[in-house]
């Protein structure tokens, strides 16, 4: 098999597989009509099979012309990233390191870990960014991201995976409120309630819409804030209930007049974990980074 390609084909590849249609992602790429179907005939030709199903309706994707999809997201990934790089290198940064994480980590964990590694590494810039634990893993085993932190039973195969911490997502009520003195809830029962929480584009807010669909109820939000203090203070003033990370809300009930009632449901228990693709195969400095998630781990109090 004699498989030539450039990234042209690569980017043309991604972009039919987006739209569905082969005249949109030629336009997309910048290539006439012809231009197109030419590439996409001489990678057939080369692969040795069909790439695309051709239908009144648009093209579709074979097998193996979503294989071939699949590795034109890594590649191109990897090669803005280099980009990206290279662009820093010339500014001064000598390391550019990319890591995804649940809101909990994020929120809660990462910001003295991070302090801590910054101090150590000045000239390395950090690209850091919530993703929900699903999307955290493949974007890890895409090449995406250099380190991932993920909540929960989420399947990593192919990675290398730590324990990081653990912790648990309970009901926040204000005080006095009908559930403040439960010894424990099932989230469904919590539906009752309007709800207090992050905006959509958090990874715990889809997480929880994702929940309420399994379990075909909806989540009424009454107010989406962008972090968990405001969050907290929300409830306090009685507008709704929340489901929210214990790490948070305990440190916020120190100081406002808000109780913590557990969840039964057993996805609320949730233990981190962080993954990598290789740990030997990145960079001393982003292996660094690992090192102080482990010390951060083993201080845990227990």
């Amino acid at each position: 098999m004699a498989l030539h390609f450039d990234l042209t084909d690569l980017r043309l590849m991604l972009r039919v597989a987006e739209s569905g249609s082969l005249t949109r992602a030629a336009e997309a790429v910048h290539l006439s009509l012809p231009a197109a179907s030419t590439r996409i005939k001489h990678l057939e030709e080369g692969a040795g099979a069909k790439l695309l199903l051709r239908t009144p309706q648009g093209v579709s994707l074979t097998p193996p012309g979503q294989a071939l999809v699949h590795h034109a997201r890594v590649v191109l990934a990897q090669i803005e990233h280099l980009r990206d790089d290279l662009q820093e290198y010339a500014q001064g940064i000598k390391g550019h390191l990319r890591v995804y994480a649940n809101s909990t980590a994020l929120c809660e964990y990462l910001p003295p870990v991070l302090h801590r590694y910054l101090q150590r590494h000045p000239d390395v810039s950090v690209d850091l960014r919530e993703r929900l634990s699903h999307d955290v893993v493949r974007a890890v085993q895409e090449g995406q991201t250099d380190i991932g932190i993920v909540a929960g039973n989420v399947p990593t195969d192919g990675l290398q995976v730590r324990p990081y911490r653990s912790d648990r997502l309970v009901l926040v009520v204000p005080a006095g409120h009908a559930l403040a003195q439960a010894a424990e809830v099932d989230f469904v029962d919590t539906l009752a309630w309007p709800q207090v929480g992050l905006t959509e584009a958090s990874a715990l807010h889809t997480f929880l819409r994702r929940i309420c669909e399994g379990l075909q109820r909806t989540l009424r939000m009454r107010i989406e804030v962008g972090n968990f203090e405001a969050a907290c203070r929300m409830i306090e003033a009685g507008i709704g209930v929340g489901v929210l990370p214990e790490s948070a809300a305990g440190r916020h009930a120190a100081t406002m007049a808000i109780h913590r009632v557990p969840l039964r449901d057993a996805w609320a228990l949730r233990e981190m974990q962080v993954c990598v693709r290789n740990l030997e195969a990145l960079p001393p400095f982003a292996r660094d980074l690992v090192d102080l998630l482990d010390q951060d781990a083993r201080a845990q109090p227990t």
